[in-house]
């Protein structure tokens, strides 16, 4: 099942997309990223009948800036706060960067075919591509909520615990490790004291949106927070404006920064399900004893997750399982779900409407957060237990 949403101002890549992205997709060296075997669980997130999907995987972050090319290209996004907050600069690699960079894999290797390298047309396509190359109004929404929510002075005061589900290029992850660089600079300053620790989880379907893009961002995001402060960083920027270049010293850099700053990344791919939040949970330090003192914060946070029926039943079973797994084993921290969708997805058949129904239906105390009506009607809630 192949489909657009076909909606005026939907991608904010500027009429930019990348489709029908099968899941074998090439990796910098020339060689195929690895790929788990596919599951015949019904229960995961986007079935299609007769067609396996693919299992929850981790990818180790060492293993994964391995594989990134010798540099990147990349853009910013300019993100307007509420309330007086401001703005936010958020950058993204550029898809014309992307693209490039996988016609290049595809001379090198016969075993790759012009349809798992290209751009197709289509925003999703079931079972083979969700979408992860986009960047979609709904997780700008999802972006100007958690400034809203205070996530600033949070990701300060108590160690969290952040998944972002069906993350894709990341901007609401991207702003909170922003955010988070910058109070760790301030807080630092002012107080000497050691940050609290973050850990962020970015899981997305496909393993080559993690590689191609949701990575990047990250080592971008950091780049031009500290551009200024890390020596290496003045020469990796100065080759051509716009562009990144990812040599050892700077990766080592930006792995040398994650781990004194106790922020600590970790990506699964793959389908919703039982044993996706089993390897949430075993693949992070959540249940470290750094993560187990104080007041510990979990926020699951998606965008654009709820576009089906199979969609919003497995998203919403696989958020439920988080939600309760942490009011049984974390009973004096706080836990919550911040989500952003249409208000319905036509032609497809999921709504916003009936996420918060089933939500509520399931126990579940679902709150509206944020509401836009002007163009494509859509929102943002947050779900809790009580």
């Amino acid at each position: 099942m192949a489909f657009s949403f076909s909606f005026a101002g939907d991608d904010i890549d500027e009429n930019e997309s990348v489709g029908d992205q099968a899941a074998n997709l090439p990796n910098s060296t020339g060689s195929i990223l690895p790929q788990p075997q596919p599951s015949d669980s019904s229960a995961s997130a986007f079935p299609v009948q007769g067609k396996p999907l693919l299992p929850p995987t981790h990818h180790d972050l060492s293993l994964m800036l391995s594989r990134l090319p010798s540099k990147i290209a990349y853009s910013t996004l300019t993100v307007d706060l509420e309330g007086g907050r401001g703005t936010i600069e958020i950058p993204r690699r550029e898809l014309w960067d992307v693209r490039v960079q996988l016609m290049a894999e595809e001379e090198n290797n016969e075993s790759v075919s012009e349809s798992q390298a290209g751009l197709g047309e289509h925003d999703v396509k079931t079972g083979i591509y969700e979408g992860g190359f986009k960047s979609w109004e709904s997780s700008v929404d999802l972006v100007k909520v958690l400034a809203s929510e205070n996530a600033q002075q949070v990701l300060l005061r108590d160690p969290c615990f952040v998944a972002e589900l069906g993350c894709g290029t990341a901007l609401p992850s991207l702003a909170l490790f922003q955010w988070a660089i910058a109070g760790r600079k301030n807080n630092t300053t002012a107080t000497g004291e050691s940050p609290s620790p973050l850990v962020l989880t970015l899981a997305d379907y496909n393993p080559s949106v993690l590689y191609l893009v949701t990575l990047p961002n990250f080592i971008l995001a950091w780049a031009l927070e500290k551009r200024e402060e890390v020596p290496v960083l003045e020469e990796a920027f100065t080759t051509c404006e716009g562009e990144l270049e990812l040599t050892a010293d700077v990766l080592t850099a930006f792995t040398d920064f994650l781990t004194s700053s106790q922020i600590t990344l970790s990506f699964l791919s793959g389908a919703w399900s039982p044993e996706f939040v089993d390897l949430l949970y075993s693949s992070s330090i959540v249940h470290g004893s750094t993560m187990a003192s104080a007041r510990p914060q979990t926020l699951v946070i998606g965008a654009e997750t709820i576009y089906s029926p199979f969609a919003l039943e497995s998203f919403m079973n696989t958020l439920l399982t988080v939600l309760r797994r942490e009011r049984n084993e974390r009973p004096t921290g706080y836990a919550a779900a911040i989500i952003a969708a249409k208000k319905l997805y036509f032609g497809v058949g999921g709504s916003l409407d009936d996420f918060v129904d089933k939500m509520r239906a399931a126990g579940a105390v679902v709150d509206t957060l944020r509401e836009e009506s002007s163009g494509v009607r859509r929102g943002v809630v947050k779900c809790l237990l009580p």
